[in-house]
């Protein structure tokens, strides 16, 4: 193998690939990318045994074509820590030279027989969907999802495709969030898969343009998203996805509706004397708006008044925990819309056509 690449590519690329390549595992090939240079292009894989990535660098120009496996952390830290345009690659008795305008680093190689194959799009995508619309799902979903390996079947994001449309709902127990997005096409039957947390991260962080289109396919055990600049694919979560509709609250008839930087910046305010005990801000909403307010025990109290609420409904105190209300803001539109029915009972927040969110609140007493 023989090429010059773009340097800046290539960081993209191996940045991306890092992300899979396992850090920590018994199986040291795993920590490896495979470098596999055709006409025109420079593929980077990598792959966990659960998530796979191939990236195309296609700034590139290849004299010899051939493939050879490093260490993906030693060459991503290669490729980061030069100055150059470019990087010359050559492979040469088993070995991978990187040459820049003044330096010269030779990375042992290993045989690529010996990486495992990452699975690939055969036949037909199931859907095809826009890359922004997706990663704004996703970014309002995948904050939501469960960290705890003992919840396995939450430990992903839900996706339900019916006719042209996806849906995305994750929970981790105590709070829901739920978007959507309009699909490009779609062919096939109903879609119910629990995709992971790591490869929604990677479709996240990945360099796509907004208007790049991902192709999905999916099999009762498996999920590939591909584009012309990469190729995803991962294992689903097994397991039933709880029956989120039943946690809808449908009979919220207290709602303020106010611009989301505001309600976002009181929260933040409110949390400052919040105890570690309590976990919680109270919300309070009546006919002269809504303040909030946090205590901590032996440190203080913080009270913040907000005008310009649309509030209707009767007077209500609630408590809710501040960084479950912050990470719901956060990915939210210009204004929002906080609907609540008890102190006792979930509140939802809502924020444009398609994003929904659903969060216990927290005993202040």
């Amino acid at each position: 193998m023989k090429c010059i690449c773009d340097r800046i590519a290539l960081l993209e690329g191996l940045s991306a690939t890092s992300g899979v390549a396992a850090g920590r595992t018994p199986k040291p090939i795993l920590q490896c990318v495979r470098l596999s240079a055709t006409k025109d292009v420079l593929t980077l894989t990598a792959y966990d045994q659960e998530v796979g990535l191939r990236y195309h660098v296609r700034q590139v120009d290849v004299t010899r074509t051939g493939e050879t496996l490093v260490n993906c952390e030693r060459l991503l830290a290669i490729v980061r820590e030069s100055a150059d345009e470019t990087l010359a690659f050559e492979t040469a008795d088993d070995a991978l030279h990187v040459r820049g305008a003044d330096s010269h680093f030779q990375l042992m190689g290993q045989s690529t027989r010996e990486f495992p194959p990452v699975p690939d799009m055969e036949g037909d995508a199931d859907f095809s969907v826009k890359v922004g619309p997706l990663r704004d799902a996703i970014g309002q979903t995948l904050f939501a999802a469960a960290r705890e390996n003992t919840r396995y079947a939450i430990n992903g994001v839900l996706w339900e495709k019916s006719g042209k449309n996806l849906q995305l709902v994750a929970t981790d127990g105590r709070r829901l969030a739920m978007s959507a997005v309009s699909l490009e096409k779609s062919v096939g039957e109903e879609v119910h898969a629990i995709v992971p947390t790591k490869a929604l991260n990677l479709v996240s962080r990945l360099h796509f343009g907004p208007d790049e289109i991902l192709e999905v396919k999916l099999s009762p055990n498996q999920i590939i998203l591909r584009s012309e600049r990469a190729t995803i694919s991962s294992v689903l979560v097994e397991g039933h996805f709880p029956k989120y509709q039943d946690v809808m609250p449908r009979d919220n008839d207290k709602k303020a509706t106010l611009p989301t930087a505001d309600l976002l910046s009181a929260v933040k305010r409110a949390a400052l004397l919040s105890s570690v005990e309590s976990r919680g801000i109270r919300i309070s909403l009546g006919s002269d708006g809504m303040v909030l307010s946090g205590r901590a025990q032996e440190q203080g109290e913080a009270t913040v008044k907000l005008s310009g609420v649309d509030y209707k409904g009767a007077q209500i105190q609630i408590g809710f925990n501040p960084e479950f209300l912050l990470d719901a803001l956060k990915v939210c539109g210009e204004t929002i819309t906080l609907e609540l029915k008890e102190p006792s009972r979930p509140g939802i927040i809502r924020s444009g056509p398609v994003f929904h969110y659903v969060v216990m609140p927290v005993n202040l007493s």
